[in-house]
């Protein structure tokens, strides 16, 4: 049994010239999460914005009040040396800082302009998102096989275990992709391993693919043109809640 749906509308694909009142909106019209992608153009071949553009948008967006609560900003880190941007995200209002794993293996520098020989790990690195008082995600990329993080999910210390794990399924880098169920068999065995887990998948979801992201256990979704392009977006929230509660 899957823990209940989150709804995480990525705000890549709101209407930047308005951005705020998209955001406070959208969670008005029932999303729980704003899913905030962050690209550095090295991890990825994408820029998109930094923290100054995430503290304007909180100043429009209520804080959670509780763990995983409504408004949560779900930072998805798309970046080369995530360690580095930890203080200044949480300073932004990031609530959950979820990296890639193809990254922690990274500068253990602690600011932008910090320089360090020495190199971080998935661990640390989660540990360091929660002595900073975040929720830490972890994400892998479609060429990244699953039970490369089996190591960081069965650690003895709580807080060197993500909160969330993501599936991306589509390449990270850019909106509007074609959903890959191929990433799906990844999704199955993290819920069938850890089924209390809080398991996000991100790219090309809606509600056409969404009963299969459903199906093999996903609680928390992501989805982009599929809610800011919708006629009602409301009724698209509801739709892809309903299909994952509905399983749960």
């Amino acid at each position: 049994m899957a823990p209940p749906a989150i709804i995480a509308p990525s705000i890549l694909s709101a209407d930047f010239g308005n951005l705020g009142h998209e955001c406070s909106r959208t969670i008005e019209q029932g999303a729980d999460w704003l899913h905030v992608d962050i690209m550095d153009g090295h991890f990825v071949p994408n820029l998109t914005f930094g923290p100054p553009v995430v503290a304007k948008v909180r100043s429009h967006v209520e804080k959670p009040t509780q763990k995983y609560g409504k408004g949560t900003f779900d930072c998805h880190m798309m970046i080369a040396e995530p360690k580095k941007w930890v203080k200044e995200f949480k300073k932004a209002g990031c609530d959950l800082y979820c990296f890639h794993y193809e990254a922690a293996s990274s500068s253990a520098a602690e600011s932008p302009e910090g320089q360090s020989e020495l190199k971080t790990s998935p661990r640390e690195l989660i540990r360091y998102i929660h002595d900073n008082g975040m929720l830490a995600g972890i994400a892998v990329k479609p060429s990244t096989p699953v039970d490369r993080l089996w190591d960081v999910l069965d650690s003895p210390h709580e807080r060197e275990r993500p909160d969330m794990v993501l599936v991306m399924t589509v390449e990270p880098g850019f909106g509007g992709q074609k959903f890959m169920a191929s990433e799906l068999p990844k999704v199955q065995e993290l819920r069938k391993r850890y089924p209390d887990l809080n398991i996000e998948v991100d790219g090309g979801l809606g509600p056409g693919t969404i009963d299969q992201a459903a199906d093999a256990g996903a609680n928390v979704i992501v989805a982009g043109s599929a809610v800011f392009g919708a006629q009602d977006p409301a009724q698209v929230i509801s739709l892809l809640r309903e299909a994952v509660n509905k399983r749960a």
